[in-house]
């Protein structure tokens, strides 16, 4: 393999309590080089709440030491001789939650033969906290550089700015592709439950695949003008209106939940729905869903499902698409150096809505 100018650093937690900010910096072994492969210089990287979780063991004990974050976007300083997608030296690209499958690799599963990688059942390859097939470790991209097969590394179109693009690689694409997915489009009435990171992204996709209606439905009327600003025409304050479920049953079609909470008030979130609604849950809390009693699903043959992030073919065609559209989330841009800083206000809820880490001194704004 030829020799590289560069290391491999970047912000690793070594225990839960990382999560609680104190990550540390260092250097990492990325995956073994394979012809496939890219190495990317890390511009910017987005901060989902899948890198807290992760921190501090909430969705299973994560692999420590551990370098968090799927939301990256770079420059590309090497190329494979077998890498896809016409890659080459200096492009702008970015690579979202999923790093690699069993695709041309294991025997190509069913998920992965009908272009659906995110499904792969059978060796599904998480940017960070994973094993790649060659048996390396996956590294994330609160880091300087980033090492990734070609296939799951995206061009980024030149209208999207490098910090814009970054949560498009998992928040906007986490919620654009259930919308689409379940028919979000003319004729129907669009709930979004939190309106968060995710949750902000869902409403502005909702507008943008030409819902009739948005609902934005949260605790309390706080970011109600936000939410009107970026697109709703309705928004719900559980907590501000005993009657909230009553007065709104029956008047939506599709319903994306993009918050992680075991005590969400589930039974009345499904009364909103109408006959044949959808239920879409992306959020995943650590301690799992409330209870379901039956007789909703029974009386309007609801649909309970859920969605996970989004294939590469989706991932390019959003791309695209917010491009075309000149889609934007609302961020805020944090130097990589107060990555422990900004993942305990990530905790905290603060972002509005969706924090971006930029390496000073990497090409970044």
């Amino acid at each position: 393999m030829p020799s590289t100018d560069y290391n491999f650093e970047g912000w690793l937690g070594h225990g839960p309590s990382a999560a609680e900010g104190k990550m540390e910096w260092g250097e990492f072994e990325p995956k073994p080089w394979e012809e496939t492969d890219v190495d990317i210089k890390i511009t910017h990287c987005g901060i989902c709440g899948g890198d807290l979780h992760t921190l501090r063991s909430g969705w299973g004990s994560t692999n420590y030491p551990c370098c968090v974050g799927h939301e990256i976007v770079g420059t590309v300083i090497r190329v494979g001789s077998k890498a896809e997608g016409g890659l080459k030296v200096g492009d702008r690209v970015g690579v979202g939650a999923q790093s690699d499958s069993c695709l041309g690799r294991k025997g190509d599963c069913a998920a992965c033969v009908s272009g659906m990688e995110n499904y792969c059942g059978v060796h599904n390859v998480s940017t960070y906290n994973s094993i790649h097939l060659n048996g390396g470790k996956s590294y994330g991209g609160f880091a300087l550089y980033h090492r990734a097969p070609s296939h799951f590394v995206f061009k980024i179109p030149d209208s999207i700015s490098s910090a814009e693009a970054a949560p498009m690689l998992c928040a906007d694409i986490t919620t654009y592709t259930p919308l689409k997915h379940h028919g979000a489009g003319p004729g129907k009435a669009v709930g979004i439950i939190g309106l968060g990171g995710l949750g902000h992204y869902g409403v502005i996709w909702a507008k943008g695949l030409k819902a009739d209606k948005v609902v934005v439905i949260s605790r309390t009327s706080d970011k109600k003008a936000d939410a009107l600003e970026m697109g709703a025409d309705e928004f719900i304050a559980t907590a501000e209106d005993p009657n909230w479920a009553a007065k709104h049953a029956s008047t939506l079609d599709i319903i994306v939940c993009t918050v992680s909470s075991s005590s969400m008030p589930l039974m009345e979130y499904l009364t909103l729905l109408r006959l044949d609604g959808t239920f879409v849950q992306v959020g995943a809390p650590e301690d799992g869903l409330p209870p379901i009693q039956q007789f909703p699903l029974i009386f309007k043959r609801l649909k309970i499902t859920g969605s996970l992030i989004g294939s590469p073919g989706e991932i390019r065609e959003m791309l695209q698409l917010a491009a075309d559209r000149k889609v934007k989330g609302r961020i805020q841009e944090i130097p990589m150096k107060d990555a422990n800083k900004a993942i305990v206000e990530m905790a905290a809820g603060k972002p509005r809505y969706r924090y971006v880490l930029f390496n000073e001194g990497q090409g970044s704004s």
